[in-house]
């Protein structure tokens, strides 16, 4: 079983006791936690101990620890997460989220910068 790293579990227990305390409370700043480089190398650790499969872009965990390593991948993940983008693994460019974005999803326009 894989242990949940302390400095990540006192920011689960921070969130747990401010929901409570706070019912109507909206946590409109929690992206930046999303993409911190512990929580990403804690999510990847507790896909790969369940045995998760590829994503919808077909790249396995066999294909990462082979191919850019672990480390690069995850940083890549920060990087687009933080600059709030989203790499097209096809090496199409970077897609801009928002507006554009989601007239790409719906099919209305293009938005590949």
């Amino acid at each position: 079983m894989l242990t949940t790293p302390e400095n990540i579990r006192t920011l689960q227990r921070k969130l747990y006791r401010r929901a409570k305390q706070e019912p109507a409370f909206r946590f409109y700043a929690l992206y930046d936690k999303v993409y911190r480089a512990d929580i990403l190398a804690h999510a990847y650790r507790l896909v790969c101990a369940n045995k998760g499969g590829a994503g919808v872009d077909g790249i396995t965990f066999e294909a990462i620890e082979s191919g850019e390593g672990v480390t690069a991948f995850l940083a890549e993940i920060e990087e687009a997460l933080s600059s709030k983008c989203r790499r097209q693994r096809a090496g199409r460019g970077r897609m801009p989220c928002g507006e554009e974005h989601r007239k790409a999803v719906c099919g209305k326009t293009a938005c590949t910068v």
